[in-house]
């Protein structure tokens, strides 16, 4: 490393750094601006570095850097910037990754949607499960691939220029000027994109946008690995794990959590899974009906990430399209897929439904026997043919201990897959991951999924199923226990503020085994005009948010997640979640999660005293 004080700063700033920089998966929305994520917290930590300040007080004293850390989180920005002061680059243009592929597959994305050639350049093998001919006929990207003898031998090139290179040691960048993207492999700690030179900023934001919903960042205890190599000037030396043992454990409990009879998959986080999901049956389709188009049913109103994730994926293939699927509110989800099941058939297209059970942010749960007769029926084309049948892709990330894939359960006689985001309840909070399971008529789905997973190189990595395998048996207790505290407050919000909307399950949904942790308030509101009275609203839930957190700062946290060990998370889905929703299908609502473990009594109060002041 060039500068001696630098890394004398950054080894002060590991030993004194904050334990959330480590075990912390959601961070505090009430100092974050998501405009000025990573800029606004590395702006600050310049700060304190010219000032020679890490100070453990200091550092805590940081704005968040990223909300959730499948996007980035402090470590990984230190690592970047860290990287960019030892080779005079800005901080931007290095983005490190937990996969291998995603950062090559980041690069072939903007340039399919811009029309523009690249060559890919290594000199050492490239990871085994990098497959060109998959990425170019599933995934649509083009490309060319050369090895070459030496990296000094890099030829100009009419396009993009991405070169590959196996490193064991973090910090100096060999730059060549004929090379837009330098990808440096680190075994299993992941990948760093750096982006070279002023002709390539505007890509900045798109391999950003990627690693937010296709992969995660570099994880937390891996950038720490990389950091501490990085000042010492080492090799980096990975840590020892049980991970063979830690994987069986895993795959064993989701087994019987979800009662499927398939091998499981688990993925690096929820978004990881779902787009080995999407690309796995997409490549499904093109090799058992070729030529057809493809029809993926997604919510509106669902999760932003896979609302946005989805249309991405549509973006670059001509055959696949996102059709709405409008299933909240006044929209019954049952009737919905009926009607655009029955246009999708006509069509004689290939049906994959993404559906959350229950709704999000809704809490809503559809007839599960009427859905079962809907996805089982057989539809006809236009032309009077069999159309192909629907496969449901369930996210049940709010209730993932509910049976419905198992033999004799709901879903069991229809094509239908399920999954679930690991950082919920599977962790507690304590990493992100996710998996996937299906039933009987998926095996070969689950092959396709699998192929994917390994593609991207998104399956968890060794401390994940280390976390997992720690918390996943405690998991269904956990449910419980959250259930419980969550339908004593519902009930207590009934009685002091009746005019509030409440959505989450009814007693005889509970009873079905559907007991989420998750609430949804709509708050009464006033006014003359819809604009008045939805303004008032809109006010009203930061000040009941921001209530709960001054009052119950230990507990009480402005969070995006759910599922957590302890505590209470207060969200607006319409500002967080739903980011990438279309503003009209946004929820201006307030969202709250409870854990099993907390001072309920003291919320309780502490709402009495918002309903006293309104």
């Amino acid at each position: 490393m060039q500068d001696p004080s630098m890394r004398n700063y950054i080894k002060e700033v590991l030993k004194n750094m904050p334990l959330d920089w480590l075990n912390l998966t959601t961070h505090r929305l009430d100092i974050y601006v998501e405009s000025l994520a990573k800029t606004q917290f590395l702006d600050q930590f310049e700060a304190l570095y010219k000032n020679n300040n890490a100070e453990t007080a200091a550092l805590k004293r940081l704005p968040t850097a990223y909300d959730y850390i499948r996007l980035g989180h402090p470590l990984s920005s230190v690592l970047e910037w860290a990287i960019a002061k030892a080779n005079n680059l800005n901080p931007e243009n290095v983005i490190s990754f937990a996969s291998k592929t995603a950062p090559i597959l980041a690069i072939l994305r903007k340039n399919l949607l811009a029309e523009k050639n690249t060559q890919i350049l290594y000199t050492d093998a490239l990871p085994s499960f990098f497959d060109a001919e998959i990425i170019r006929n599933v995934y649509g990207y083009n490309f060319e691939l050369k090895q070459l003898d030496s990296p000094s031998a890099i030829p100009k090139f009419e396009g993009t220029t991405v070169f590959i290179s196996q490193k064991d040691e973090i910090g100096k960048l060999d730059l060549n000027p004929n090379v837009d993207f330098l990808i440096n492999l680190y075994g299993t700690l992941g990948s760093i994109i750096t982006v070279n030179g002023e002709r390539n900023e505007a890509y900045i934001s798109e391999i950003q946008h990627v690693r937010r919903r296709e992969t995660i960042a570099m994880t937390p205890a891996n950038c720490l690995v990389a950091l501490k190599a990085l000042v010492e000037k080492t090799s980096i030396t990975e840590p020892k794990s049980n991970v063979a043992e830690d994987k069986k454990s895993v795959l064993n409990s989701i087994k019987e959590i979800t009662g499927s009879p398939t091998t499981p998959l688990v993925a690096s986080s929820g978004l990881s899974i779902q787009y080995a999901i999407m690309m796995g049956l997409i490549h499904d389709a093109q090799e058992n009906h070729p030529g057809k188009p493809i029809k993926f049913l997604v919510p509106p109103n669902c999760y932003g990430g896979t609302n946005d994730q989805a249309r991405r994926v549509a973006a670059c293939l001509d055959n696949v399209e996102i059709v709405d699927l409008l299933v909240d509110g006044d929209n019954d989800m049952v009737q919905s897929i009926d009607t655009v099941l029955t246009e999708v058939a006509k069509e004689d297209a290939v049906p994959y439904i993404i559906a959350e059970i229950p709704t999000n942010p809704r809490v809503e749960v559809p007839n599960l026997q009427q859905l079962k007769a809907v996805l089982s029926k057989e539809r006809k084309t236009a032309n009077g043919t069999t159309a192909i049948d629907p496969v449901f892709i369930l996210d049940q990330t709010f209730c993932p201990n509910y049976h419905f894939l198992g033999e004799g359960e709901i879903l069991s006689t229809v094509r239908a897959i399920s999954y679930a985001s690991g950082s919920k309840f599977p962790s507690g909070g304590k990493c992100t991951a996710g998996y996937v399971v299906g039933n009987t008529k998926t095996h070969d789905l689950m092959e396709k999924i699998a192929l994917h997973l390994t593609l991207c190189d998104n399956e968890a990595t060794a401390l994940q199923y280390e976390i997992l395998a720690e918390q996943l048996p405690s998991m269904n207790q956990r449910i419980k226990d959250a259930y419980e505290n969550t339908r004593e407050f519902v009930n207590f919000i009934k009685e002091t503020l009746p005019d509030a909307k409440i959505n989450f399950v009814s007693d005889e949904l509970a009873a079905q085994g559907f007991t989420p942790s998750v609430f949804s308030l709509d708050l009464p509101t006033k006014g003359n005009t819809d604009e008045e009275r939805e303004a008032y609203k809109r006010a009203l839930n930061l000040k009941l948010i921001n209530l709960m957190i001054t009052e119950i700062p230990k507990e009480s946290k402005f969070c995006v997640s759910y599922g957590q060990l302890k505590g209470c998370y207060w969200t607006i889905p319409a500002t967080s979640t739903q980011g990438t929703t279309k503003e009209g299908d946004k929820d201006y609502i307030v969202r709250a999660s409870l854990s099993g473990n907390m001072d309920l009594d003291r919320h309780k109060k502490v709402f009495l005293k918002f309903v006293d002041n309104i």
